[in-house]
Formats: C-alpha cells, structure tokens, sequence
C-alpha cells in the first residue's frame, strides 16, 4: 500500500491531497520546462511509447487522470479518437494546460477540468481508455484512485499508466540515487522555487508500490491482462491492464 504520509511539504495539519495541490499551483509555470530539462528530454520518448500502446487499442474517448498541463493529451492528438477529457485538483496545471491547448487549436479535442481523481465526476463505463502520467503516485489513496478508473472504463477498455521506477541494476541505481536525491532537488529548487517540490519526488517514487506489487493492485481492482513494461533500464514503467 502507497505511504500517504509521503507528501510535499509534511504539515502536521494538512493532508496529501492538500499538499499535492498546493505543490502543483506553486510550480505550474515551470513545470514543462523542469520536465523536459531534468529528464534531458527522455519523458517525451517515454510518452510516445505508451501512445503507441494505447494506438492499439483504438479507444475512441479517453481519460487522463491527473493530467497537470495536459501534455500527454497534446501529444496524443494523433491518436484516431474521438476525444479527449483531462481532470486534475490542480487550478494552476489546469490554467497552463488549457492555453496551451489553446494555442495548438486543440480546444474541441481536449477537455481539461477541474476534479478530483480519487472522485472521478463521471458516470459508470463512459470511456474507452484510461491514461495517467506521472499521476498515481501522488494519490492519497492509491487503491481509491485505481477502483474509480475502473469503475469509469467500458469492459475491455485499458488503463494504461506511465510512472517512475526503481532501476534494479546495482550500478544504474546508485547513480541513479545521485541523480534522483542530489542533483535533480537542486535544479528543481534553482528553477522552481520551491523546495520541497523536487525534494518530494524522489521520496514518492520510492514509497511508490511499483513493479510486482502495482501489478497486484491493478488486479486487486478488476483489472486483468496486467502487464509492466520497464523503460530506461528501469526508470520509468508503464502499466497496462484491461477491464474484465
């Protein structure tokens, strides 16, 4: 089970929720840049891997939990569906997304609102895929989260979830770790502005029930057909199941 008490900024009398939210309006306006720049460009390759996945599956409407600026969204444009629809407990992602969608003409294929991924506002089966990026591990209650997008997926839809992992190698995760807790909070810090941001994501990735264990919740929730595939030697996984 994820550690909810892993969270941003460790306030006595606020929850996880509350802190995510907060960190995310602190560091929208940089938040592409420090993105691109700290994984020197490796997201977007890892994104275009797991639309490739989705390609597949040809999902007509398409969630994405925690969409933040919406650029898997964007990036996703080419898949052939119908529709997109973004939800985050983030107002400042949202407002970056949504000119950013804006400026790429993209408004009547991409939907972005404002709504909580643990509460998804939506009805039973009315999608067709389920995407989150770099979402779940910010979760208060990974295991509600997970029910919600199932329970919002028609039968034989996919979740697919792209998040960071941990490299198993003994070399490529001790520099990994020098990256992770050294040099990734420091630019995070220099550019951000806020400290606990990039101090929080190598905490998270690492309380995060990844591999074997996220496999046994996705069938815990009704997922079958689960399946990790490992990026980068292991930095990053995506996650794919299909709704029984």
């Amino acid at each position: 089970m994820q550690d909810s008490t892993i969270r941003p900024y460790k306030k006595g009398n606020t929850s996880k929720k509350e802190e995510v939210r907060a960190m995310f309006n602190n560091i929208a306006h940089r938040y592409d840049f420090l993105n691109h720049f700290l994984s020197l460009g490796i997201d977007k390759i890892w994104r275009r891997k797991a639309i490739r996945i989705l390609q597949k599956h040809n999902p007509a409407h398409i969630l994405y939990v925690a969409t933040g600026t919406g650029d898997f969204a964007v990036m996703a444009r080419k898949l052939n569906h119908e529709k997109i629809t973004g939800i985050d407990i983030s107002s400042g992602m949202l407002e970056v997304g949504r000119k950013k969608i804006h400026s790429k003409k993209l408004d009547e294929l991409i939907e972005l609102q404002l709504g909580d991924s643990e509460n998804l506002p939506f009805e039973d089966q009315c999608f067709d895929s389920v995407i989150v990026a770099f979402g779940v591990r910010n979760f208060e209650n990974l295991n509600k989260g997970l029910k919600e997008m199932q329970r919002v997926l028609k039968k034989g839809g996919i979740v697919l979830i792209l998040e960071f992992s941990i490299p198993t190698n003994w070399l490529f995760k001790s520099l990994y770790n020098i990256y992770f807790f050294k040099i990734l909070p420091f630019f995070g810090r220099l550019f951000s502005k806020d400290k606990a941001a990039y101090t929080y994501l190598p905490e998270s990735v690492y309380a995060f029930p990844s591999g074997n264990r996220f496999l046994e919740m996705l069938d815990n929730c009704g997922f079958c057909q689960n399946a990790q595939k490992r990026l980068s030697g292991g930095i990053a996984s995506i996650y794919t199941g299909i709704k029984q």
